[in-house]
């Protein structure tokens, strides 16, 4: 952590977070971590903790920023209204690949990009009620081989590379200068990626269910330590596989994701996508594990996954990511994490807010992995909100 740098950090749900006696008989959850600020329907505040190991500069910016919340409203948490889009296409981006576009809210709003997670997992109407359609022009698009780009569940020339050629492409023709970005979960990965590639063309990130592709991430999800929490799903994962193969679940998985027979593929994509669905939320969720019962989303899903996974995320190092955290350390950032996240657990959030104590980090106390589980939402949306209000602050106004 940077000297004298401390860290914005909350907690949301039903919960209250352990406080522990520092030296002066004061309580506090870390020394030098602050926590932020909750509203009371009242509008009365209530500071979980004080302020540590600030450098004057940082007291400073603290109290400007606790000016600015007290001239704005209480920010709202609820998802907005479902809408339609007022625009859509497909954008040639190689000699391969042609991919799906949208534009919702207003077009003449600041502009924010939501990548999806996955990868391969594409996009789905809900995604846009994360955000004030009103303020925002909400892009969403499939990426390389995901629901209605094409051709679907393609792997040639399907690399993280190449998806942040793609952003700048869209970017590019949608006659966007810069925009927000906005990543869960493979998301996230894409988020940090793209901005560390393009820092000048990102106003702010809004990250959740942080996933720094590192190979003990995977190991945990792939080769047995998340299965001890979900036996139940684990099971049909682990006896698809000959006990042979089990040493490395990634690569057998990949052998038959890659079959000549397609019967072959769709039953490991199936297995594949349902082991995730299973654990991505806090509560099971029938809609979402129905998921993995589609030949055409589970061909997609698992084997643009599994192709990632078994390259590394074609990232030069594992730890390339949070290397590079100098290049986007000025950009306005929220991390949201479910507390109970299986599939992205939060000691990849608790890295990158080690490397950024810049960046607020929310950790939602009663969540799993999901975007579209009520506490992740609820924190996403007023992340968003948050960013809108700094925009108008700084004079941006969209009519």
């Amino acid at each position: 952590m940077t000297s004298g740098v401390a860290s914005s950090i909350a907690f949301s749900g039903p919960f209250s977070p352990l406080q522990l006696p520092t030296k002066n008989g004061k309580f506090s959850l870390f020394p030098s971590f602050s926590i932020l600020p909750r509203v009371s329907a009242s509008g009365g505040r209530n500071l979980s903790t004080c302020v540590q190991n600030l450098s004057h500069r940082r007291v400073q910016q603290f109290r400007a920023s606790m000016d600015l919340e007290k001239e704005s409203p209480m920010l709202n948490r609820d998802l907005y209204p479902s809408i339609e889009p007022y625009g859509s296409g497909f954008l040639k981006v190689s000699d391969l690949h042609t991919l799906y576009w949208e534009q919702s809210g207003n077009p003449n709003g600041h502009p924010v990009v939501f990548l999806h997670g996955g990868p391969g997992a594409g996009t789905s109407p809900s995604n846009r009620r994360f955000f004030d359609p009103e303020f925002y022009r909400i892009i969403l698009f499939d990426q390389r081989g995901a629901g209605r780009s094409t051709p679907h569940a393609c792997l040639d020339h399907n690399t993280t590379w190449d998806l942040i050629d793609d952003i700048e492409k869209l970017r590019e023709h949608l006659g966007i200068p810069e925009w927000q970005v906005f990543g869960g979960s493979w998301g996230s990965t894409l988020a940090l990626a793209y901005s560390q590639s393009q820092p000048m063309k990102v106003t702010g990130l809004v990250l959740r269910g942080i996933f720094l592709l590192r190979k003990k991430e995977l190991d945990w999800f792939y080769e047995g330590g998340a299965a001890a929490i979900f036996l139940d799903a684990w099971e049909p994962f682990r006896d698809f596989i000959p006990e042979n193969e089990r040493g490395d679940f990634i690569t057998a998985y990949n052998k038959r994701l890659n079959a000549q027979n397609l019967e072959t593929q769709y039953a490991a994509a199936k297995i594949w996508t349902k082991w995730e669905m299973m654990t991505a939320h806090l509560l099971p969720n029938d809609e979402n594990i129905k998921k993995g019962d589609s030949d055409a989303f589970s061909l997609a899903f698992a084997r643009i996954e599994n192709h990632y996974f078994i390259n590394k995320g074609f990232l030069p190092t594992d730890s390339f990511l949070l290397d590079n955290i100098e290049k986007i350390r000025h950009i306005k950032t929220v991390i949201v994490q479910g507390r109970y996240d299986v599939c992205c657990p939060m000691i990849s959030a608790w890295d990158l807010h080690k490397a950024w104590p810049e960046a607020e980090f929310k950790v939602v106390q009663d969540a799993g992995h999901s975007a579209n589980e009520p506490g992740n939402a609820a924190e996403l949306v007023a992340a968003n909100e948050l960013h809108k209000n700094i925009l108008k602050a700084k004079g941006v106004s969209h009519s």
